[in-house]
């Protein structure tokens, strides 16, 4: 399975430990963090970076860095990983090699500040539903977000996500969304 995605203008990869930096950059960043718990410290980050490389499913599950297709540049994130009910961050034992995780799987994104406003959360997000549905066996992803980042709301309406209410997800009440393969094939009937 390539695990290297491309869109016209972006490569989405799996992320390194080289990515570190750009890690770094973006979730010590009050603003980018602002719906996302707050910043985390850069020892944390550098602490459990090994997980953050992290694949399950055959590496389907995990993350991967989004970089201009052009120039090779890294200024996001993007995955796909079990989303935690009750506690407030990945449960990354759940990510194993060669199996998918029992429970819900999430997309999420993050970008540079420098980043925002061009529609690349919305590409690179198409373009990781395309591979999810056409390429695993996953039938369902979700997404949780806070109910004041209308940004990150936006994205999911533009991929077709449709919300299913409030929900417990990192030990709080969500709004919830959910897009199914049935879903996101007749909204792309080539599929």
């Amino acid at each position: 399975m390539d695990l290297q995605l491309t869109t016209k203008r972006l490569v989405l990869r799996p992320l390194l430990m080289s990515d570190v930096g750009l890690v770094i950059e973006m979730f010590t960043d009050h603003q980018i963090m602002k719906y996302a718990g707050g910043p985390i410290s850069e020892e944390k980050i550098n602490a459990e970076m090994a997980l953050n490389i992290r694949r399950g499913g055959k590496g389907c599950v995990g993350v991967w860095c989004i970089c201009d297709r052009a120039s090779g540049e890294a200024f996001g994130s993007i995955a796909l990983l079990p989303l935690p009910i009750d506690q407030d961050h990945t449960d990354w034992e759940q990510v194993v090699e060669n199996q998918l995780p029992d429970g819900e799987i999430e997309i999420g994104y993050f970008l540079k500040r420098a980043a925002w406003g061009n529609g690349y959360a919305t590409e690179a997000a198409e373009r990781l539903l395309c591979f999810t549905f056409e390429d695993t066996s996953l039938k369902e992803v979700v997404a949780v977000i806070d109910p004041e980042n209308k940004s990150s709301r936006r994205v999911l309406d533009k991929i077709g996500f449709v919300s299913t209410g409030t929900r417990r997800a990192y030990g709080q009440k969500l709004p919830g969304f959910s897009i199914s393969a049935d879903m996101y094939r007749v909204k792309h009937p080539s599929l």
